[in-house]
């Protein structure tokens, strides 16, 4: 298969990816706005953490005056100049699937044709009301989950189902540890982790973890159990550790199990990453220290995003 090929069923799937857990998120924060919008100030703090976890702070100060629902709608669900922006990767995956559609399932290349232009269509109007926004994102929750159960249940287990289900994964991982490090840099400045149940209850529910959480252990969000829970628990699907596995385990799938010169430092990174989500006892570190880990795990997944792009000439751009 072509690595230009290889490059477009990549993207597709983290942009697919990346675009379901953006809209989650801002649904997620809808939600949020309209029971607590009487308290600016923390309005303000959690429209800077979504902008963080979805988009670019820089980015978006370039672009708006100020921080209002109103733009930030707009750059994350509209915007032409936000890569990450739900219409931006719609037509990111659409272009990707076009360009594969002869590896694809037909059916799969005609789900997303269908949601681009009909968005299209939807985006000439101007203002939008918070309950066509809602219809607008269950809309790409539904069309991802389609296209998602496509992929499973038609695909062969060969070399373009691999590459999807990779993009997928390390997309997974990655917007996990981008939560996780967004929420604590958020608590800390306001105290130590303890005693922040609040904001930690929102970093479950914007990786759709909160109800599985709640049903392993007690309703108390403890910020340390919560961390535990997202990195290292073995069953929910968006911990780093569940994640990485389902990577390591596609590689070796992609590779027919063997190790060559060419791909042991994928190996060996992946391998060393899993060790230490695994490993690490989140209780008996102090809220600096948790910090380091936060920022390592987020780092080295960037950095295994790379490094398994080059290993197959991928092109290694997070903004595709």
């Amino acid at each position: 298969m072509l690595s230009r090929v290889a490059d477009s069923l990549f993207w597709m799937a983290r942009n697919c990816e990346r675009m379901e857990s953006n809209a989650d998120i801002l649904e997620v924060q809808l939600i949020k706005m309209l029971e607590a919008s009487e308290h600016e100030i923390l309005v303000k703090h959690d429209l800077e953490a979504i902008i963080g976890i979805c988009g670019d702070k820089e980015e978006f100060d370039s672009l708006y005056e100020e921080i209002t629902m109103k733009n930030v709608v707009h750059y994350l669900a509209f915007s032409k100049d936000n890569f990450n922006s739900l219409s931006r990767m719609t037509k990111n995956i659409r272009e990707n699937a076009k360009m594969t559609r002869d590896r694809i399932p037909n059916m799969l290349w005609e789900v997303w044709n269908e949601f681009y232009l009909e968005q299209e269509n939807a985006q000439a109007r101007e203002d939008y009301s918070i309950q066509e926004i809602h219809s607008y994102i269950r809309r790409i929750k539904t069309t991802s989950m389609i296209a998602t159960g496509i992929i499973d249940s038609t695909m062969s287990r060969d070399l373009p189902y691999h590459f999807i289900k990779i993009g997928k994964w390390l997309e997974r991982a990655e917007k996990t540890a981008l939560v996780m490090q967004m929420m604590y840099r958020q608590s800390v400045p306001y105290g130590d982790l303890e005693g922040q149940e609040l904001d930690w209850r929102t970093s479950l529910q914007l990786i759709n973890g909160y109800e599985d959480f709640t049903k392993k252990f007690r309703p108390l969000m403890e910020p340390k159990f919560v961390l535990q829970f997202m990195i290292s628990d073995h069953s929910f699907p968006r911990s780093l550790c569940y994640c990485m596995e389902h990577v390591r385990e596609v590689i070796k799938g992609l590779e027919g199990e063997k190790v060559a010169h060419y791909s042991w430092k994928m190996y060996a990174a992946i391998d060393n990453m899993i060790s230490e989500f695994k490993d690490v006892d989140i209780k008996k570190l102090n809220t600096e220290e948790i910090g380091v880990f936060i920022d390592s795990a987020y780092s080295q997944c960037l950095e295994f995003g790379k490094l398994f792009s080059e290993t197959y000439y991928l092109e290694a751009d997070p903004v595709k």
